[in-house]
């Protein structure tokens, strides 16, 4: 694995340690309107980025390969749907806007169960740049460097307000200010885990890649459809949150096609 590679998995996990620090420059909870807009904002980026970034090099690397085009984007996407469903339902977890926890019952703290939450739908996250990257170490002319960096910048840009939407709540559940950071930017090192092994994995089974770009996808809008839209339109100027889709779908559709 080269340099480039190493950095590129580190992207993300900087977007969400630096959202995790505004912690120490905000003094109240962060405003409702500015929260809608944030996490509308992260849906309309992974949207864009499973789309443009992982579906569609899937659909050109199987019509490359002489096969049926549709078939490892459909089955690869509801595999990673189904996985973060499994994942989702298994796992304790409690989101921001919510008091009762989800998953599994167990007995662990709310602050606990907020970076869970936020733990889980890291995982797509990680695995939609480690995916990426690897396939451009293939030489693969559908994935190249430059567009595996735009994927990696696009999320760690979402991850920036994610990474302060899960810092001010633990803060305001009591924690100190260093203690919120760290758990806030430590909910983000599951990306770089979980990049490296898809590499890893990747490595070993390049034939399947275009079946893992799709299972990244579909696990990326599994976490858009199930958390992110939901609580972006909860409540009233629900349309705030649509305004942030727009433009973080807008951003990370020019990222990739300028620079991929």
């Amino acid at each position: 694995m080269n340099t480039n590679t190493i950095i590129g998995i580190l992207i993300p996990f900087a977007g969400t340690a630096f959202g995790a620090a505004m912690v120490f420059f905000m003094k109240k909870q962060m405003n409702d309107h500015l929260q809608k807009l944030l996490l509308g904002f992260a849906s309309g980026v992974m949207i864009a980025a499973s789309v443009w970034s992982l579906l569609i090099p899937a659909i050109d690397m199987a019509e490359q390969k002489g096969g049926t085009a549709w078939i490892p984007a459909a089955a690869g996407f509801l595999l990673g749907m189904g996985f973060l469903l499994v994942l989702d339902t298994l796992t304790p977890h409690l989101h921001f806007t919510e008091e009762k926890p989800e998953g599994v019952p167990a007995h662990l703290k709310k602050t606990t169960m907020l970076v869970l939450a936020v733990t889980i739908h890291n995982i797509s996250e990680g695995m939609a740049v480690g995916v990426s990257f690897a396939g451009a170490m293939t030489g693969n002319t559908t994935l190249t460097l430059a567009g595996a960096f735009a994927l990696s910048v696009g999320i760690a840009i979402q991850n920036f307000p994610e990474g302060a939407i899960i810092s001010m709540p633990l803060r305001s559940q009591g924690l100190s200010k260093p203690r919120a950071f760290v758990y806030g930017a430590l909910s983000g090192i599951v990306e770089p885990a979980a990049a490296l092994l898809t590499i890893l994995l990747t490595g070993l089974v390049v034939p399947l890649l275009p079946y893992l770009l799709s299972f990244a996808a579909g696990a990326m809008i599994y976490v858009v459809v199930e958390e992110l839209i939901p609580e972006a339109q909860e409540g009233e100027h629900s349309n705030i949150g649509t305004i942030g889709v727009a433009l973080g779908f807008t951003l990370m559709m020019i990222l990739d096609v300028a620079l991929g």
